[in-house]
């Protein structure tokens, strides 16, 4: 969303509504200002802080309006970007960036590498608290500056000059440039930052940009915002679009009328139109490593409890859930998604040979509840589970209370159901038993998944040493060494997931959505929902 980026339900579903009618001829001229896009989005945003997102709407806006020493091209695949080059030791393990002389900020002051120094540094202390932290987990001491161990200028990242960056790695990987196209390495203007203080991120006007575009008329509350072009940026000349206007339509009726009527030239679909418009001009679809999951809050008696959470996990027909609720995607039962990561040595796609970890079971799923009613000394146990207010988080929500007080006896779940800023700051704050969102990857490794993945406060609170040992291994010592590196990541999951069910997972998501023949060369993220807006061009 990065990041840890969460949203509820954007990847599947977001928006949709009643589309009959609509053509590729009527769209064609779909807003009265020619040169603006108009795009919807499920939620609010929460943030344009790279320290502090963890939710998809924050982390789309942060892809357009930064930019950082590499992004996606129009193929998905990683090219420079804020860096001109790149050159490696022998080892792999440090690599030198020269940064572009005439890359900017909006403000215009140049990017230096004291600017993704400072970033880095800013994001791996303790004391910022970043949901993302543990995304530098690759770079030279960032664990132990994430445990308190070091301080955060032992990172290995260092500013050789003001064009001249140096990366050292804790051992070699293969992803390394994909890993920093994410939001999390961005660089930040520290003048700036300490400029707004607490304040910096909070609204358009309180932050400063070096990407394609800049945030303008976002308030840190409201439901609409807009990109647009940014006159500093080094690579102006290939930017086509002057403006996107961005609205919050959560309604999924509403989105699709909107489109209809020429006033969206994109929406996601919602679960109720997947199908129906699945012919539909201007009708798109394709499979995400998009992941629906259930987390726990190990701080609560009952979710504390391993047997519960295990009753809770396999307590629910997942088949029937994207049958007759979601009406796209597949069910999934381990968090790492299918037909994403494969072994550089093997070519394994990793699902297969992880296998299922957590499939619906009603016998072994109401034998978990009986002992954990047990070891709780209670028969009758009441708890809440946590969606966003969106109409597909909530029927999904609906789709558990039915499934689990019917399969699990003596059960009682009641939904609360609100808007994703509050959610994502309840669960951050312990406020929820169990919390249902989605989360999609920033790259193509299992790691992404197992030691992020949406999981609400796992570096804190999850204390399965073999677990941490295993990824470890996995970034150390194994590093090199790809289907030794694979067995440990497989072993890392079964812990979290099989054993512990830190977390539950739920689907895989596919993403469904109408977007209007006048708009050309929208890119989506390879891994996601996220558009990437510095392609289009309007006809």
């Amino acid at each position: 969303m990065k990041k840890r980026n969460l949203m509820a339900f954007v990847g599947i579903l977001l928006a949709g509504g009643i589309l009959a009618g609509c053509s590729n001829s009527k769209n064609s001229k779909s807003n009265s200002d020619p040169q603006a896009m108009k795009a919807a989005v499920s939620d609010q945003m929460a943030t344009l802080n790279t320290a502090k997102y963890s939710d998809m709407i924050s982390l789309e806006a942060m892809d357009n309006a930064f930019e950082g020493l590499y992004r996606f091209d129009s193929k998905g695949k990683p090219v420079l970007a804020g860096a001109q080059s790149v050159s490696h030791n022998e080892a792999k393990d440090v690599y030198t960036f020269k940064l572009r002389k005439d890359a900017k900020w909006s403000n215009g002051a140049l990017v230096t590498a004291k600017d993704y120094v400072y970033a880095w540094q800013n994001l791996i202390a303790p004391a910022t608290a970043s949901p993302n932290s543990q995304r530098l987990d690759p770079i030279k001491n960032a664990q132990a500056i994430r445990k308190g161990e070091m301080q955060p200028d032992q990172l290995g990242v260092k500013a050789l000059d003001d064009q001249t960056l140096q990366v050292e790695l804790e051992a070699p990987i293969s992803y390394l440039d994909e890993l920093l196209t994410g939001a999390p390495f961005f660089p930040k203007n520290e003048k700036v930052v300490t400029k707004y203080g607490d304040k910096y991120g909070t609204t358009s006007d309180k932050t400063v940009y070096n990407g394609p575009f800049v945030v303008s008329g976002w308030k840190g509350t409201n439901d609409t915002w807009s990109y647009v072009k940014n006159n500093n940026y080094w690579d102006k000349k290939n930017v086509k679009l002057k403006r996107a206007d961005i609205q919050v339509v959560k309604d999924t009726s509403t989105a699709g009328k909107l489109f209809q009527t020429n006033k969206l030239d994109y929406t996601i679909l919602g679960n109720e139109f997947a199908k129906q418009y699945a012919n539909n001009p201007g009708y798109h679809s394709k499979k995400i490593p998009l992941i629906g999951y259930l987390g726990f809050n190990t701080k609560r008696d009952i979710t504390g409890n391993v047997h519960a959470r295990k009753a809770i996990a396999q307590g629910f027909d997942k088949k029937l859930l994207v049958k007759n609720v979601l009406n796209a995607g597949t069910p999934l039962n381990g968090i790492v998604p299918a037909d994403f990561a494969y072994n550089s040595e093997t070519g394994k796609e990793y699902r297969k040979q992880a296998g299922d970890l957590l499939p619906y079971d009603k016998k072994v799923a109401q034998s978990e509840w009986e002992q954990a009613k047990k070891e709780l000394g209670q028969n009758e146990l009441t708890l809440e589970v946590l969606t966003s207010d969106t109409n597909e988080a909530k029927q999904v929500g609906n789709y558990l209370q039915s499934q689990l007080e019917q399969n699990l006896p003596g059960l009682k779940v009641n939904l609360r159901a609100i808007p994703l800023k509050s959610r994502l700051a309840a669960t951050t704050a312990y406020d929820y038993d169990v919390v249902y969102g989605t989360w999609q990857p920033d790259y193509a490794d299992p790691v992404n998944f197992i030691s992020d993945g949406g999981q609400y406060h796992l570096n804190t609170d999850y204390q399965n040493q073999e677990f941490w040992n295993d990824l470890d291994q996995a970034a150390g010592e194994y590093a090199s060494q790809p289907a030794k590196r694979w067995e440990a990541l497989i072993d890392a999951e079964k812990h979290l997931i099989k054993d512990d069910t830190y977390t539950a997972p739920v689907y895989q998501g596919a993403m469904t959505y109408l977007l209007s023949s006048r708009v050309k060369g929208l890119n989506i993220s390879p891994y996601g929902t996220v558009l990437l807006y510095r392609d289009v061009e309007l006809k």
